[in-house]
Parts: C-alpha cells; structure tokens; sequence
C-alpha cells in the first residue's frame, strides 16, 4: 500500500550495505529482546486484541452519540495525538460529524482550560478520560474541573454514567474511581506504551464516537503488519525508511522536516513529532523531528528549507487521491491573471506545487527528499500508515541503539514543576 521513494535524497542511499543490520534489529524485534522489548505488544496487536473489548467500543461509541452533543477526550501525549490525528485527517476541519469531540487534558494553559468548560456550559456531553495511572498532571486537573461541570448539570448519578475511562487494567488511581463510581472502562495494555496506542481502545474509542469505521482502520493496520513482517530491507518499505533516515542522520542531517499538503493532515504532524522525538530523542542522539504543511508553511519556513543551515531533510507524505476537489472558474476580467488555470482542478495546481518544490529543494537547494506515496486517505489507508512509521521508528531507534520505548527525560520536568508546586512527597 505504502512505497518509499529514494529517488530523490541528492546521495544514493545504499541500502545493501544494512542487509545485516536490519535483519538483526527484525530478528529482536520480533523476538521481543532488544531494549524496551517489554513494549512491543502493538507488533501483534491486531492478532492479539481483545474482541470483547473492541465490540464495546463500538457499543460505547454508539451510545455516546446517541445521548450527547460533544465527547471531551482528556488526556496527553499519546493518550489524545492518535485520536486528533485521525478525526482530523479522514473528518476535515469542519466536520459534520454528530458528535463533535474536542480535547483537553493536554495542557495547563488556564485560558484554554477555562474557554472549554464555558464551552461545554450549555451542552450535552459525556467524557473519554485517558491515563494509565490516573495521576498524570495535565490530564487529571482538566478531568477533575470536567466531572464537577458534569454533576453541576446533570447530578452525580447522571455523571457516571457519561464518564468513560481508558486506564490500566488492574491498578491505579484512575482504576480505582472507576470501580468505586461505575465509570465504563476500556483497557490500556501493558505492553503497549502511549504513543504507540492508537490502535488500542485509547485511540478507538475517540475515533469510532467521530463517525469513522474501526474496523477498516484496524484492518489496515492488520494488513501492514502482516506486509512488513520481512527482515528485508530492500523489500520492506518501513525498514527502507527507516535506514534512509540513519544514513543521512550519520551524514550531518539531524533534522527531519515531515511534509504534507492538506491542512487536515497538520495533527499527523504532531503525532509523527512524539512518536520519533520521544523515541528517538536520547542519549544525546537522534532525529530532531519537525514539520511543515506546504504550501502554506513555503511562505514561512520556505525560506529556511531553500537557504538556510544545510541540516535539514524533508520526508513528503504524498496522498496520491485527494479526498475533495475544486474546480478553477474563469472569470471575465481576468484582473488576477488565473484564467489560464481555469477548467483545471485545483488538486492538479496543489499536486504541480509538489512537483515544483521538489525540484527547488532537491536540485536547487541540495536537500535530500524521501517520498512516502499513499494512494488515498481514509480508516484503511491511515491504519496501515500508523502502523508503517511504528514499525520505522522502531528500527530507526535500535539502529542507533536507543530503547525506543521509554522516555525518561520527560520526567525531569515533572521533577522540577512539582518542586516548585510544593507537593508533598510520596510516603
């Protein structure tokens, strides 16, 4: 479904010369004993999940449109980006959608947090709260202001029943409310780590409430397991990747500027960002990723990406079918001087701004370019995408041997904050 052009990175990259490597790091992969291989549940998750579970996704998601207007989704990191990626990427930016689910949890600005809750003054909403311990700063402060929110409208007893919790199985704060209230829970595997979560009731839940189809998504994702289950790297799109990358990390290139051209792509972005930054980003080594929407962004950064600090390297997810299309009217005066572009689809000027970027990039900037080329953009195509870069960034992690499951730099600011906060000390 996916291919990976090279074709375009200035320097041949010689994927031959890591036939060896790669078949080694697959060969840990799947056996699960390389760094953080207690975290690699989501290699087999599509054979591995619970179908119980999964069919009271679907059953919740029902019921949450049947009974509410909006589904808040509180949570943080890999407990919100999957979700928000994909209700953007396949709904658009104003979608039409029943139910309209919004996030919060995911920061502690006090103006957003306060613009929500006024938001949800007048309206019928249910909560999807997220965290697998039920501490987590951000998304348990958000939590508490929503339920006091929830049972001012509706009463307590009203309020459990429209409160949805994601958490661990067995433990936790978070597990623990949910017994003592009645909450509907889903599960948060244990080997499988926030931002390698989409696929689990963490990104499912979110994405069925928003009217999409799971089971294609997760057929997709099925689908490119089974694919990318090869320790080949001249036949495996995600390792061939995966190498591009570190090939050109090892030739002076430590930034990564991911690509697209729709405007409802921008959250893959960000999801893209905390699935290789987090993963990557230790050790003093890695990838800094970064990432643009062009051509809005060749406005801005474009100028950078032409001349400035040679550092860079651009990845452009190429969706080969757009979703939606225009048609370019002709216009009498012609005072804009566009009725040459008239009769013509404005997918084809978007798809010749590719073309032309490419080239200024490539050729007249000295910018290597990998093209990943989806065919289109829907649940299939995206679940098998999600899947595609779990699996590259896996490899790419290990290549520099990093563990790419754990983040322990993220904690020192937690360290820092709750210091300054004055919080008691655990016991």
């Amino acid at each position: 479904m996916i291919k990976v052009d090279l074709s375009h990175t200035v320097t041949p990259i010689p994927l031959e010369a890591y036939i060896q490597d790669v078949k080694s790091i697959d060969k840990k992969i799947k056996e699960r004993t390389g760094l953080g291989g207690d975290f690699l549940g989501w290699t087999t998750w599509f054979k591995d999940y619970d179908k119980e579970e999964f069919e009271r996704i679907i059953k919740a998601a029902e019921e949450i449109q049947e009974k509410y207007e909006v589904l808040v989704v509180a949570g943080i990191g890999g407990s919100y980006l999957g979700a928000r990626c994909a209700i953007e990427a396949l709904n658009g930016l104003f979608p039409t959608n029943k139910v309209k689910v919004i996030f919060v949890g995911n920061t502690l600005s006090s103006s957003y947090v306060a613009q929500v809750l006024e938001y949800l003054k007048d309206k019928k909403f249910a909560i999807n709260v997220i965290s697998k311990s039920g501490t987590t700063t951000e998304t348990s402060i958000s939590f508490r202001l929503l339920k006091e929110l929830l049972i001012s409208k509706v009463g307590e007893e009203e309020a459990n029943k429209a409160i949805f919790a994601t958490t661990d199985k067995k433990r936790g704060a978070l597990k623990q409310e949910a017994d003592a209230k009645g909450y509907q829970t889903f599960v948060i595997p244990d080997d499988i780590g926030g931002r390698y979560s989409v696929f689990t009731a963490v990104g499912l839940l979110p994405i069925a409430v928003a009217g999409l189809d799971i089971r294609k998504f997760m057929q997709g994702g099925y689908d490119a397991m089974v694919e990318l289950d090869n320790p080949d790297v001249l036949s495996n799109e995600a390792y061939k990747y995966a190498v591009a990358r570190h090939y050109l990390y090892n030739n002076n290139k430590s930034v990564e500027m991911f690509i697209t051209y729709e405007l409802q792509l921008a959250q893959l972005g960000e999801w893209f960002k905390q699935l290789f930054g987090e993963s990557e980003g230790k050790d003093h080594k890695g990838i800094l990723p970064d990432s643009a929407t062009f051509s809005t962004d060749l406005h801005s950064l474009g100028q950078f990406i032409q001349e400035g600090s040679p550092i860079l390297f651009e990845t452009i997810l190429n969706v080969e079918e757009p979703q939606n299309d225009v048609t370019i009217t002709k216009d009498d005066n012609d005072l804009d001087g566009l009725n040459y572009l008239s009769g013509k689809k404005l997918s084809y000027v978007n798809k010749k701004a590719f073309e032309g970027t490419l080239a200024a990039h490539e050729v007249d900037g000295n910018i290597p370019n990998i093209i990943i080329n989806l065919p289109k953009m829907d649940e299939y195509n995206l679940g098998y995408l999600f899947f595609f870069f779990m699996k590259a960034c896996a490899m790419s992690a290990y290549l520099i041997d990093i563990n790419p499951f754990n983040q322990p730099g993220v904690e020192i600011y937690k360290k820092r904050m709750f210091k300054l906060l004055g919080k008691p000390q655990a016991k």
